[in-house]
Order: C-alpha cells, then structure tokens, then sequence
C-alpha cells in the first residue's frame, strides 16, 4: 500500500502552531538551531500576534522548521515510510528535506532567503476563488494576460494572480460564487514573480542537492522526481509557475497512493483530497497527540 507525505504551505499557519513540540529533546534541538539561523525564535512567533506570524517573512520559516521537525519525528516512530512526498508551494521545500535533498540548515536559509525576496513584491493581488465554471474562468483568463490561475487547488477551487486592475476586470467578468481576496503584498505564482525569481535562481545556483531518496512530486510538474537537477530548476519554475495541485492529487491516485499524511498545521491538504480523492485514506499529523495516535493506528493494522 503506497503512502504520500503532504506538506501545506502558507495560510495554514496558526497561533499556537508546533508549541507542544518543545516538550521534545529532538524538537526543542531544532527550534534553537533555527533560532541561531534567523536571528528570531520560531516558538516566540507562533505565540504571537496573528498578525505578525501571517507576514510572508515569518509565516514561510516557521512551517518549514515546524513541518521538518514533524516529519523527523514521523520518520523516527513510523513502520510506514512514505513512497511519495509532495507539498504546497512552501510545503515543497520540506518535502525536499524529507526526501534528502538536502538537510535542514540548508531548507531554513533557502526558506528565509525566499521568504525575503517574496515579501519584497509588491504590485500585485490574489484572489481565492470558490463555485464558478471552469470554461468561463479559463476564457476569462485567457483574454487577460495579466492574470493567471496560481493555485489550481481542485475543479471548482483556484487562487488568481495578477495586477490588481486585472484581477478585478476579470472578477467583473466571472461568475464565482465565493471570493476572498488573500492578504499578500505580490502576485505569487505568476510572471510579476519574474524579477524576484531570477534573484531566487542565483541562490540556487550556489546550493547544492543530492538525489532524493523518496520520489518528489512537484508544484510546477506532478509527475514524481528523484533527480536532483530536474528538482532544483522545478523549485526556479515554482516561483512564477502555478501549484497544480489538482493534478498531483489525481498523480497519487494513479500511482495507487492508498493513505496520505497531511504533516503540518491544520487540514487544507486533506480538505481537497477528500474532495477530490475521496478513496485515499487521510491522517492529520500537527501535534504530538496526533503524532501519537497515528503511531497507535499503524500498530493497529501492523
């Protein structure tokens, strides 16, 4: 029975989020090496304000020491390693780690570095959109090279990315039955990322990864990798590309993934594949008690 570990990225963060950790000598090793690597705490910013852990800066390195952190431990205490890993824009970068590209020191500068250059945008707007025909946005969209789909999250969830004053022409022209406006400075996703990509290249070029040792698939390609150099440049692509992740979701089911584990705070990965993959058994690991009770289901069923 395949298994696929999910990483979520930016918006499922949440006050309080990877506290209960710091109960653990392993955990508790990692938080005061990513202290020594920001410059700030990651505890110290899960505590605070809403306000302050949503900004781009210190939303994006706090998943990822979190989620790392969590997927240690999964690895330390599973009889079930995965077969596949795959994570949400930010979520990629961990499931690189989880995979051996590279190690945690360097995922945390990659994640701070690409944190700063995104937060940097400007200019640009996104919008979640909910209930709509997917022909008509297409056709929108389409008729609006300023926009593009950035989220492909399943068949009647996107985000769109673009200028502000596109993004609202094409909001005039589509029927949607739900849009939220996200609280992002920059377009995410899309070809206004250009200039903050080419900078993230050159970062890059300098850092070097291994070949995975669990198959990787990618935002900007679902089909799995384990090559090191396709992986990298599938990180340059991320940047401007979309997340497709309606289509990773359909790559699991045909690479007969039975259970997926959503690593990480909260549940949106597992919302959309219930969705989408409703055959796909789902597992939430965020805290130690689910760490826990995960470890006493796969007794279970050993």
């Amino acid at each position: 029975m395949a298994t696929a570990w999910l990483f979520p990225g930016q918006g499922s963060q949440a006050v309080g989020m990877g506290v209960d950790l710091n109960t653990l000598e392993a955990a508790q090793a990692k938080f005061k090496q990513a202290a020594a690597i920001l410059g700030w705490s990651v505890l110290e910013v899960c505590e605070s304000e809403e306000e302050k852990l949503s900004q781009t800066r210190y939303t994006q390195p706090c998943l990822y020491v979190i989620e790392a952190i969590l997927a240690d431990l999964l690895k330390a205490q599973s009889q079930q390693q995965p077969q596949f890993v795959a994570g949400h824009s930010l979520g990629e970068y961990v499931a690189l780690y989880a995979a051996g590209v590279f190690d945690f020191e360097t995922g945390l500068k990659l994640v701070k570095q690409r944190a700063e250059v995104m937060s940097q945008a400007s200019g640009g707007k996104m919008v979640a959109l909910m209930g709509f025909k997917r022909d008509q946005l297409n056709a929108g969209i389409e008729n609006n090279p300023d926009v593009v789909i950035a989220n492909d999250n399943n068949e009647t969830q996107v985000v769109i990315s673009g200028t502000p004053a596109a993004v609202d022409a094409l909001l005039e022209n589509v029927k949607v039955r739900r849009a939220i406006p996200l609280k992002v400075s920059g377009a995410f996703h899309s070809p206004l990322m250009s200039q903050a990509a080419q900078e993230f290249e050159a970062i890059l070029a300098d850092v070097n990864f291994v070949e995975a040792q669990i198959p990787v698939i990618s935002n900007v390609d679902p089909n799995p990798s384990t090559e090191a150099t396709v992986l990298k440049q599938r990180l340059v692509q991320q940047m401007t590309g979309s997340v497709r992740w309606r289509e990773i979701m359909l790559q699991l089911a045909d690479s007969e993934v039975k259970k997926a584990v959503e690593v990480g705070p909260g549940q949106v990965l597992s919302g959309l594949l219930k969705r989408s993959q409703p055959a796909i058994e789902r597992f939430n690991v965020g805290t130690v008690e689910d760490l826990k009770a995960l470890s006493n289901e796969e007794l279970t069923h050993a």
